[in-house]
């Protein structure tokens, strides 16, 4: 039975569609037009009560029952907790996963937003103070994934659920007016990413 994602094209919706193609489960994209305010309609505010994309339903969920769950994080966590995949079974080798998911959920999502809000205004003075503030919290936080990525492959050690949320805001890296020369440790660990076949088609999955 597929899996029912709810969605949009966006760097959350980007972190599902990779992790459902790595983790090789069947999936159907059922698109919400955020542009269009789809995202407040009842029948998807029943599976998403806090209006936001992604969201998916799991016909074979636990105990073989419906359910659905929303919010990114808590979507892979629950993928990896069902198919044992890209989440480690040891509780000291999954503390690293979760400080580095709850690191991008925090931190590595939110302030690259504000970014890609204040870029898109037209008005110079409505952008200056916006784009001063949010494009410097998001360069820092480059520079933590960057040291993170130093001396390991991957955020927390193994390939993990995390690597795939911090991945789909990566992926906007240009629209941060960021280069990843100035972070080669990101870049490197981005296109080893991108070059693995399950991303790659977790990128190229229609959303919208």
């Amino acid at each position: 039975m597929s899996i029912e994602l709810h969605t949009w094209n966006t760097p959350n919706g980007r972190k599902i569609s990779v992790a459902l193609e790595e983790m090789g489960l069947p999936y159907k994209v059922f698109p919400i037009n955020i542009t269009k305010g789809e995202q407040m309609a009842p029948q998807f505010l029943a599976i998403s009560p806090n209006n936001k994309i992604p969201a998916i339903v799991d016909p074979d969920g636990p105990g073989g029952k419906r359910v659905s769950i929303f919010e990114s994080g808590a979507i892979l966590l629950y993928l990896g907790e069902k198919t044992g995949k890209f989440l480690p079974a040891a509780l000291s080798d999954r503390i690293p996963v979760y400080e580095w998911l709850m690191w991008q959920m925090g931190g590595f999502g939110p302030m690259p937003g504000q970014v890609h809000h204040f870029i898109a205004l037209e008005n110079e003075q409505d952008r200056a103070y916006g784009l001063k503030r949010y494009m410097a919290e998001t360069r820092r936080l480059y520079g933590v994934l960057d040291r993170r990525l130093a001396n390991r492959e991957f955020v927390a050690d193994a390939l993990s659920v995390a690597d795939f949320a911090i991945l789909g805001w990566a992926w906007r890296h240009e629209r941060h007016k960021v280069s990843f020369a100035d972070f080669p440790n990101v870049g490197r660990w981005y296109e080893a990413l991108m070059a693995r076949p399950g991303v790659r088609r977790g990128m190229e999955a229609k959303l919208d």
